[in-house]
C-alpha cells in the first residue's frame, strides 16, 4: 500500500491524550477533521495503527489532536516521534485548484522542451515561497525549472510528461 504523511507527531501534550502534530499536508482542515481517520504509525514500526480524530484545535505552530478511545497520555506515548498518513484513495482531487497538483503526482515525470528535446526527470520540488521551483535532473546535470505559467506550457499526469518553453538562460 501507498502511504502519504500528513503530519508529523512530535510529543504528547498534557495528560489527557492530547498529542502535537507538525503538518506536513496542505489540507489541514480536511485532513485533521474531526471524524477523519488516519494511520497512525509508531517510531520505527511499518504497521500502522488506524485512528479516528475526536477533537482537533491549534496551539501555537501546532496542531492537537485527541483520538477516539485514547484518552490518557499512557494510550499516545507510544506514538510519540511517529508520523500520520493517509492512503492513496483518502486523497481527492476535489481539493486541488485549477494547475494545482500533488507532488508524487509531479515527481518522476518526463520534461520536455516544445520542441520535443528530452531535458530529464523531476526529481523533487522546491516550495520557495512565491512560485515551486522543480528539480530536473538531466543526463549531465540538474536544471531548476519554475512552475510559472510562462514556463510551464502543458502537464499531461497520465503519461507523466511536462512540456515547457526553454526561455534563454532557463537551462
Amino acid at each position: 500500500m501507498e502511504w502519504f504523511n500528513v503530519g508529523r507527531i512530535v510529543n504528547t501534550h498534557g495528560i489527557r491524550g492530547e498529542v502535537r502534530i507538525l503538518s506536513t499536508t496542505d489540507f489541514e482542515e480536511k485532513r485533521f477533521a474531526v471524524g477523519n481517520k488516519l494511520a497512525a504509525f509508531k517510531k520505527d514500526d511499518k504497521k500502522p495503527t488506524w485512528v479516528t480524530i475526536e477533537s482537533m484545535r491549534r496551539h501555537k505552530n501546532f496542531i492537537l489532536l485527541t483520538f477516539e478511545g485514547m484518552y490518557n497520555i499512557n494510550f499516545v506515548e507510544p506514538f510519540k516521534e511517529g508520523m500520520l498518513k493517509i492512503t492513496k484513495d483518502q486523497m481527492s482531487d476535489d481539493l486541488l485548484e485549477a494547475n494545482e497538483y500533488y507532488f508524487h503526482d509531479i515527481i518522476g515525470c518526463s520534461v520536455v522542451s516544445e520542441e520535443g528535446e528530452t531535458i530529464g526527470a523531476v526529481t523533487d520540488i522546491l516550495q520557495t515561497g512565491a512560485n515551486d521551483v522543480w528539480v530536473v535532473k538531466g543526463a549531465k546535470k540538474e536544471h531548476y525549472i519554475p512552475y510559472i505559467e510562462d514556463i510551464v506550457k502543458e502537464i499531461n499526469i497520465d503519461e507523466k510528461k511536462i512540456v515547457i518553453y526553454v526561455m534563454e538562460g532557463l537551462l
